[in-house]
């Protein structure tokens, strides 16, 4: 049996939801198919930062594609709650990115002149200023950013599927597609345990599975991160703090996750004691007072990487109408919202910026594979 649809989507994570979403709601008929549930992989184990000014440190088509995403959240976080029910918890309470040598000052600086520069508000400032009282003031220094973000990574996924149904989309769970269908360089459709769905595109947004599909993405290192939450009597924190190696994101009801741990080419869903316990004891470093938290719960999740770090976003060379959105790592979160729109631009046709273009294409492989 045989169903067609303007788009078919693979992949239930946050790309796929949020393209589903916003081509849906353009008016588009779209089927999105996800292997196991909406928002099941590292979408839900992500701890939802938009950190655009604390991952990113010089000017890039990254960063200013990060930016543009980040401003998207405020009128987003509304329109998904009206068209889903789903209120996605933006939380904007800024970041500080904390350093212990007294030699990366200099770099704080740069970091925060070039951010300014770019119209983004950060500023150097030493313990003695800084607003969160809980913390150790054994640093040198911290770069300040207060507009900087984060949201519940679970339910912005679940709002943006939720919303995508409100529009028409089809969502199909536990439904796997065993190959892509195309005919002389033009796609057709999908082949799925029971059925075939044709379209004019196909969109493959399965995180670190996309490499399942290798003919067409053959450049993606899955990457391991493990995460634990804690909950405090009160309220410790309420920016988001970066360290090397460890940041704390406080959420409501007095939780806060601590993250996240980097294991390239693992893919289990373990917990190792000793990964709990490295989180464990540089978290309470840098606020003592974790010491008196009770432990919610630790999980891990596989985040895409490509070799040169940028997401591949576009049509598949030499397969008209086959795209893909992967390869996002650790900013899947924040980049979703800009991603959705560019991919929808794609498809459609339209005009889009040149220098994510080139930037994001999968035509680079062949240069980066070198």
């Amino acid at each position: 049996m045989t169903k067609r649809f303007d788009q078919i989507i693979v992949g239930g994570g946050v790309m796929g939801a949020s393209i589903a979403y916003e081509l849906s709601k353009r008016g588009y008929h779209v089927l999105l198919l996800e292997e196991n549930i909406i928002a099941g992989e590292a979408s839900s184990a992500a701890a939802g930062m938009l950190g655009v000014q604390m991952e990113f440190e010089q000017d890039s088509p990254l960063f200013r594609f990060a930016k543009e995403s980040r401003d998207l959240y405020s009128r987003l976080a509304k329109d998904l709650l009206e068209e889903s029910g789903i209120d996605i918890q933006l939380i904007e309470k800024g970041a500080l990115k904390l350093v212990y040598h007294q030699d990366e000052i200099d770099d704080l600086k740069r970091i925060a002149s070039f951010q300014t520069q770019q119209k983004v508000e950060a500023k150097v400032i030493s313990p003695a200023s800084i607003p969160e009282k809980e913390l150790a003031t054994d640093f040198y220094a911290a770069l300040y950013c207060p507009t900087e973000g984060q949201v519940s990574a679970p339910h912005v996924t679940k709002a943006f599927a939720k919303a995508a149904e409100h529009y028409g989309a089809v969502i199909q769970e536990q439904t796997k597609v065993q190959d892509i269908l195309s005919e002389n360089g033009k796609v057709k459709g999908v082949k799925t345990d029971e059925k075939v769905y044709t379209a004019e595109s196909v969109i493959m947004t399965c995180g670190f599975k996309s490499s399942h599909f290798s003919r067409y993405v053959n450049q993606l290192t899955p990457v391991k991160g493990e995460c634990l939450s804690v909950v405090t009597e009160k309220p410790l924190i309420q920016s988001t703090i970066f360290t090397e190696g460890c940041y704390l994101v406080p959420k409501r009801g007095n939780r806060i996750i601590i993250g996240a741990t980097s294991k390239p080419n693992q893919t289990d869903k373990n917990v190792k004691v000793a990964s709990v316990l490295h989180l464990l004891s540089r978290a309470k470093q840098i606020l003592p007072a974790l010491n008196q938290a009770t432990i919610e719960e630790a999980w891990a999740g596989v985040r895409p990487l490509t070799k040169d770090g940028l997401p591949y976003l576009g049509e598949v060379p030499g397969v008209s109408g086959l795209y893909v959105a992967t390869g996002h790592y650790r900013n899947g979160i924040l980049l979703a919202p800009r991603t959705s729109t560019f991919l929808a631009d794609i498809v459609e046709g339209k005009q889009v910026n040149q220098t994510y273009l080139e930037a994001f294409s999968l035509k680079r492989e062949s240069i980066i594979s070198v």
